[in-house]
């Protein structure tokens, strides 16, 4: 796959004139074992083309210590030449006139064709111009289960809330921490995202999409965050400040039961030589089959004095269907592509891929508000607050959703 990989992306660039001895300075949160991994398919790849990579990895699962690290340098005249983002960071960026413009290697790799709607959304500014290039589509209502914990329960793997409840306890029961989770505002958010959702399409529009304050203050609210109060109760007492895939290897070692992260958890699974089916198994969020809440890692390019061919060619590569399939593979993300064939992925990432085409066609691919792809960043912050005060038992259900109303009323 990787001499494919390189011969395909090689030509490509050369075709399109861009495969010069440059170097980009990538701005980036990638830092855990199976995203390293990741990245490195494109750094090879790059290096095979002559050109440089000089590493700029800052920390934090969410990216936000990347974004505070990004501005810092753009305030200083000193921009990167690539940033990852996601979201609304993107939209943001390119409405101060920051970003660089990718028109030229979109049309020669047909990215209008391929890339849904959704994720354009996110890739070009207000006047329709590319200026960021998807990586991924990463799905984040999963839930990653370890066969053995399962097994030793009895039970299938949960289908509805009531089956979760049920599996857990058994897990409690069995000796075993039954949810792996780290205490960071994103994580908590991200298992809010799907519990939210588990309750229904309407209302995850209704709240987290369209901020409709009778949806962020109602019933169903208050029924969210007495969910995330009895998740809480499944927890260990060493979760503060833990990172995300300090959890995903509590579940591949044994010592706890699940994780409900995004599919990027998968890569870690992986690079434990874990196999699908046989060591874990990955599942939606009970209460959210057929839909799926998204974010996409995207490379945005910087205007900069100098480099600009190796930007291009780097979005070239980003998005030549060869490297889109053994990025995503390594990753356990999705091709951002919709040309990009499933043969290489496995079980779970051809549920993936299937899962996102028959969501998008139902009308069910809902940006994710833990990741920001349904709010700006202003109010996915504020809606953070409420959600990682109620999870560490300073709201009660009813104050949390009270609090959610006000909280991005102030926001906005």
């Amino acid at each position: 796959m990787m001499k494919t990989l390189k011969m395909s992306v090689a030509a490509l660039a050369l075709t399109a004139t861009h495969a010069v001895a440059e170097d980009v300075e990538v701005l980036h949160w990638w830092t855990s074992g199976g995203e390293a991994a990741a990245l490195n398919v494109l750094k090879e790849d790059l290096q095979g083309q002559g050109i440089g990579w000089n590493d700029m990895p800052v920390a934090g699962g969410g990216g936000e210590a990347a974004m505070t690290t990004l501005r810092a340098r753009v305030t200083a005249g000193n921009a990167p030449t690539a940033v990852q983002m996601l979201g609304f960071d993107i939209k943001d960026w390119a409405a101060e006139g920051a970003l660089g413009n990718l028109d030229t290697v979109a049309a020669e790799g047909s990215w209008d064709e391929v890339v849904p709607d959704a994720l354009q959304n996110f890739s070009k500014d207000a006047d329709g111009h590319w200026i960021a290039a998807p990586v991924n589509v990463h799905s984040t209502n999963w839930v990653w289960i370890s066969k053995s914990a399962l097994d030793a329960t009895g039970m299938d793997a949960p289908e509805s809330w009531e089956d979760l409840i049920a599996v857990l306890d058994k897990m409690k029961e069995n000796g075993i921490t039954p949810l792996a989770h780290g205490g960071q505002a994103w994580q908590d958010a991200t298992i809010f995202d799907a519990v939210v959702l588990s309750l229904g399409d309407d209302f995850y529009k209704a709240s987290m999409i369209d901020l409709d304050p009778v949806a962020l203050g109602g019933e169903q609210m208050v029924e969210a965050f007495q969910r995330m109060e009895t998740l809480r109760g499944y927890v260990d007492d060493n979760f503060s400040g833990r990172d995300w895939n300090l959890a995903s290897a509590m579940v591949i070692d044994g010592s706890a039961g699940m994780q409900m992260m995004g599919d990027w958890a998968k890569g870690e699974f992986l690079r434990a030589d874990q196999v699908p089916g046989e060591d874990f198994v990955c599942i939606r969020f009970p209460g959210t089959q057929g839909a799926v809440t998204f974010n996409s890692d995207q490379f945005a390019m910087f205007k900069v004095d100098e480099g600009q061919e190796a930007q291009l060619a780097m979005a070239a590569s980003v998005m030549d269907p060869a490297f889109q399939s053994a990025f995503n593979v390594v990753k356990g993300s999705v091709p951002a592509r919709t040309d990009v064939p499933n043969d290489a992925f496995d079980d779970c990432g051809k549920k993936g891929m299937a899962d996102l085409a028959d969501a998008n066609s139902a009308g069910r691919l809902f940006g994710s508000m833990a990741h920001g792809h349904s709010v700006p960043a202003g109010v996915k912050n504020a809606m953070y607050d409420v959600i990682t005060a109620h999870f560490n038992g300073e709201f009660s259900a009813e104050e949390a959703a009270e609090e959610m109303v006000n909280a991005v009323e102030a926001a906005m």
